[in-house]
């Protein structure tokens, strides 16, 4: 392709995340980078608005009502298509791209199913190009120049990562589809969860921590011990509460949308001789055992915009990869599969644990109680939560990668409970 020809994309839906990529095309078009060629949804009388802000019919944009007819009328016009649709369509849609020979930007998680993801991964070896997954902040710049210093050894090893990922949510949020909160649909998977899929990206960044072989590598799940709690009044789970070891690394990670905070994301990687603290897009900081205090520059960082230049220069040959491959979305999924065979059940907060704060706007949202303090137990101790639930003193199994084969079982038995 030539550099300076822009590429020509189609965009499958126009609500929820869809809108931000429909934003980010409009500014790259602006820019020559590339050219929207065609979209589509099932229901476009909902996004009146939207196309009309969008300009679609001044900018020559093609517009269909289902995805098969917008890839059957415009794939050979297409360099790639982009999917920001529910979790439960990625996997046909993708496979729909590929045999289309259309380039895929496939928006995170791929699947939260491992076995799927086995398959869509055996779909993409048959693709022109490989498909992009859309976890959003592995290429920021003070990220990667942190990890070439950690991979260059001067820290020393690492010796444990944590997550702290505390965003409310209140009870619309799980009302706005029908598969918010989800473990699953008739027979397929879903798991949508705070790990799985709205704060997946950090959980995702801790593995980006952990990669030893290169700069983009991610750390290998082996085995996972997990606390799955529910608050709100969903099939699925709120609150997790994991630990767990990849490519020898001690993880620990709480995350949780029953709380009072509405956006803590807190990454740390303790080293031999630094503890690395990291908020993505923010703020960065190194603290040395010596007492030294580090600032690293944290630009702002568009994360949708980004992801796409970054593609286009896999698409146009300037380099050997995307950032994202499917292949690379094994540990977490793995790491999330087996939080819920570890859990078994997911436990229901008693009323007397929770608590609800009207002045802070959170009338609707169901607060655990001492949930950061249970948090920062747990990260920096390894303290289980005690929140009246019966469990073992010991804390939850240790699950493995030879587990997997439990999951819909595990699910099937949650779902029937919950």
């Amino acid at each position: 392709m030539n550099e300076k020809t822009p590429l020509r994309i189609g965009i499958i839906g126009l609500g929820g995340y869809a809108k931000t990529h429909h934003q980010a095309i409009l500014r790259l078009e602006k820019e020559n980078e590339v050219r929207l060629v065609c979209t589509c949804d099932p229901d476009p009388s909902a996004f009146v608005d939207e196309n009309s802000n969008l300009n679609f019919s001044s900018r020559g944009v093609l517009f269909f009502d289902n995805y098969r007819d917008m890839l059957q009328n415009c794939a050979h016009q297409l360099d790639l298509v982009v999917i920001p649709t529910p979790l439960a369509l990625h996997a046909e849609m993708h496979r729909a791209c590929v045999d289309a020979g259309v380039a895929c930007y496939l928006e995170k998680p791929p699947t939260l199913d491992e076995s799927e993801l086995e398959r869509m991964i055996e779909t993409d070896r048959r693709a022109k190009k490989k498909t992009l997954v859309g976890f959003n902040f592995t290429i920021e710049p003070a990220r990667l120049a942190i990890k070439r210093r950690i991979l260059s050894g001067e820290f020393g090893p690492i010796q444990r990562a944590t997550f702290l990922g505390l965003w409310n949510r209140p009870s619309t949020y799980f009302k706005r589809n029908d598969w918010s909160g989800r473990l699953l649909i008739g027979n397929q998977l879903v798991l949508d969860s705070c790990l799985g899929n709205a704060l997946s990206h950090y959980v995702y960044n801790l593995l980006f921590w952990i990669g030893n072989r290169s700069l983009i590598s991610w750390g290998a799940t082996t085995d996972v011990r997990a606390q799955l709690y529910r608050a709100h009044a969903i099939e699925g789970a709120d609150t997790f509460f994991v630990e767990a070891h990849a490519s020898g690394v001690l993880l620990r990670l709480v995350v949780s949308h029953a709380c009072r905070e509405k956006g803590i994301n807190a990454e740390t990687v303790v080293c031999e001789h630094a503890t690395i603290r990291y908020v993505a897009g923010s703020a960065g900081e190194i603290i040395w055992n010596d007492g030294r205090c580090e600032t690293c520059g944290v630009a702002p960082f568009d994360t949708p915009l980004m992801n796409h230049l970054d593609y286009y220069r896999y698409l146009r040959g300037e380099t050997d990869r995307p950032a994202i491959t499917l292949e690379d979305c094994r540990s977490f999924v793995h790491l999330n599969d087996l939080a819920y065979i570890s859990s078994e059940t997911i436990e229901k907060i008693a009323p007397e644990h929770l608590i609800r704060d009207p002045k802070n706007g959170s009338a609707d949202v169901p607060i655990i109680a001492g949930l950061k303090d249970y948090s920062q137990c747990f990260l920096g101790q390894g303290v289980w939560p005690d929140i009246g639930i019966k469990k073992s003193p010991h804390g939850p199994s240790t699950v493995r990668l030879s587990d997997l084969p439990r999951l819909r079982k595990v699910l099937t038995e949650m779902a029937a409970s919950s």
